[in-house]
């Protein structure tokens, strides 16, 4: 399964169950939320947006788009994260692939992604690079330590 008929969808309520068992390893909830969590806080603030990944119709992946309030042209890639048991397949190149197209065919203004990343997440980083993000520089501090923040222009 590489990263044939994967597809980006607003989350949506009817998925819910998938996520009963939706697993992430330790050291990866150290990195990021379990989406469990991530739609808790979406349901309490709704600017918030969950994304599933889809592979056919198996959830594979999760992550939150959220309005940048610094720049209203900016959108904040959130709790990203994919499956164990899909990890390795090109699911995540894949999808982050498909990221810019489907955030500008949802999101009329935004040209801009932004997110932030563990410093002691190597292989994140090495994604998140290879899909077009680049480093700024900046460096804030998040629950788990220092977090980089990255950026792709999309339009």
């Amino acid at each position: 399964m590489g990263g044939e008929n994967i597809r980006l969808q607003f989350f949506e309520t009817s998925n819910r169950i998938s996520l009963q068992s939706y697993y992430l390893s330790e050291e990866q909830l150290s990195y990021t939320a379990h989406p469990v969590e991530a739609l808790k806080k979406c349901e309490e603030e709704p600017n918030r947006h969950p994304v599933g990944v889809f592979a056919g119709l198996d959830l594979v992946g999760f992550f939150v788009l959220q309005p940048y309030t610094n720049n209203p042209n900016a959108i904040l890639l959130r709790a990203y994260s994919i499956q164990m048991a899909y990890q390795g397949k090109g699911i995540a190149r894949t999808s982050l692939k498909l990221l810019p197209t489907f955030i500008t065919e949802s999101f009329y203004t935004v040209e801009e992604i932004i997110l932030a990343v563990n410093h002691e997440n190597n292989i994140a980083q090495q994604l998140y690079k290879k899909a077009g993000f680049e480093d700024t520089g900046r460096r804030v501090f998040g629950r788990s330590g220092e977090q980089y923040i990255y950026t792709m222009c999309i339009r």
